[in-house]
């Protein structure tokens, strides 16, 4: 029997291993979130920089007792537009903050002025430091925060209404119990 090299057992281990991952990625809870290290943690710092004349805000507003949404987005997201409904509905029922990222001010300001503004105060995020550190991926994403300011949920993706009743308004409750 011929001996077989080495080397032309690599592609097939390489392959069932990869395999073996991705079955398992598969069969997690959900196999659509992106896990975030920040759940449980206390918010990151938010720099307060003016966007026009909106209100803006720093992360002082975090611990104010009250549970509320971070909202990342920019006027060129087409999810961003797809959401923004329902951020506007969503708007009546719990505050919500945005950090618009990397726009020019006359871009993000013609989006709210467009669409309407759902934010109680807005921040830019010119540099993209501040979507770094909450770790942002893409764009939009949206934060649960507790009325003490830790993160409750990271929920990536456009808020749509299914997504909505499914995923964010539990976390939303699971807050304002725990508050």
């Amino acid at each position: 029997m011929a001996k077989i090299p080495p080397l032309m057992l690599a592609p097939p281990i390489l392959f069932a291993g990869l395999a073996a991952m991705f079955f398992w990625g598969m069969n997690r809870d959900n196999p659509n979130a992106l896990p975030s290290a920040l759940i449980g943690q206390g918010a990151p710092a938010v720099v307060a920089v003016q966007l026009g004349e909106l209100a803006t805000f720093d992360s002082s507003v975090f611990s104010d007792g009250k549970v509320k949404l971070v909202n990342f987005w920019a006027s060129w997201c087409a999810p961003c537009r797809v959401e923004h409904p329902n951020l506007i509905e969503l708007a009546k029922d719990i505050p919500i903050y945005g950090i618009n990222k990397g726009d020019q001010p006359g871009d993000a300001l013609k989006f709210l002025d467009d669409l309407g503004n759902p934010f109680i105060a807005v921040t830019t995020d010119y540099t993209g430091r501040q979507s770094i550190e909450w770790g942002v991926y893409g764009l939009p994403e949206t934060f649960v925060l507790d009325g003490e300011g830790k993160i409750v949920l990271r929920f990536v993706g456009a808020i749509t209404q299914r997504r909505l009743q499914s995923e964010l308004m539990p976390a939303i409750q699971k807050a304002r119990a725990a508050n």
